[in-house]
């Protein structure tokens, strides 16, 4: 937690990629120096956009030390592109809700832009650039994460395999039947002819490594995660901090009232979610965490 702010926490100083031993981020220069690309009403935020790099944030977002089934040790993540992809979203969409096209709608949150427009132009280009934001803030905390361990295990000289990457909630340009499209995977993950992917279950339950079967009729995706059978405030309602530390037993992790909504009694059993998209991917390593981290 001192190496990864979370919440709303950001770094005292920018990190800076070049003392993160083995980080490598391609475009790293060429993302920053196209910030001034970005939707004006937003550039005040890149002091903070900057501080924010390398932090995790809240809600469903984790660091975790895991263990697969054979007892290797594994680091797994969440997070995304943070405040300020939250702030480029919410320009756009209020931006969309102008247009003369969107009004009289039956939902305002219905509104769209339209194909080869002005407006569709800037959204893709910071719409695009906010995901790059987001990989980028993935792979600065798993480099910082990585250095913690190397630093508390000096003895052990811990060494690492090849990180996967697995995007989420984002959109892809991708051709299918001879069409190109916007593909847009919420909730979702890529799943293509083998895609490695994550699927996390909940704080208590563990999470699978993936490799992806390339069903076209999915658009080659599968599900992001197990899935919420239950809202955070009817979470709240249900369970008790009693029941969250009976639920995270074995993990160490907070167990106050201010995480019992993300107990794992308000998830889908992630077997099950596992189990019902045999035909999009196959199990390459089932996780459980010892260790949980929550903003």
């Amino acid at each position: 937690e001192q190496a990864i702010p979370v919440g709303r926490g950001m770094h005292d100083e920018p990190v800076d990629p070049d003392r993160l031993y083995g980080f490598r981020a391609q475009g790293w220069d060429d993302f920053w120096t196209r910030f001034d690309g970005i939707a004006e009403a937003v550039r005040f935020r890149q002091e903070r956009a900057v501080k924010q790099m390398g932090t995790l944030g809240s809600g469903n977002h984790f660091v975790e030390v895991c263990l697969d089934e054979s007892g290797a040790v594994w680091l797994m993540l969440h997070s995304g592109s943070r405040n300020i992809g939250k702030e480029l979203a919410d320009h756009h969409i209020g931006e969309a809700r102008k247009l003369p096209h969107n009004q009289g709608l039956v939902d305002r949150d219905l509104a769209v832009f339209v194909a080869d427009t002005p407006e569709m132009a800037a959204y893709r280009n910071d719409l695009f650039w906010a995901q790059e934001y987001a990989k980028h803030n993935r792979a600065v905390m798993m480099a910082l994460l990585q250095n913690v361990l190397r630093k508390q295990f000096k003895k052990a000289k811990v060494t690492f395999e090849p990180v996967i990457s697995c995007h989420h909630n984002y959109v892809a340009e991708e051709r299918y039947e001879g069409m190109d499209l916007l593909v847009t995977r919420k909730g979702a993950i890529r799943a293509g002819s083998g895609d490695y992917g994550i699927i996390p279950g909940s704080m208590g339950t563990g999470s699978y490594i993936v490799r992806g079967l390339g069903n076209e009729a999915s658009f080659n995706s599968a599900s992001h995660g197990a899935g919420r059978k239950m809202s955070r405030n009817a979470a709240k309602r249900r369970f008790s901090t009693r029941d969250l530390e009976e639920q995270t037993r074995g993990v160490e992790c907070r167990k106050d009232s201010g995480v019992v909504d993300e107990i794992p009694g308000a998830y889908k059993p992630i077997e099950r979610v596992i189990d019902q998209q045999k035909d999009l991917v196959e199990v390459v390593a089932k996780l459980k965490q010892v260790v949980c981290v929550k903003g």
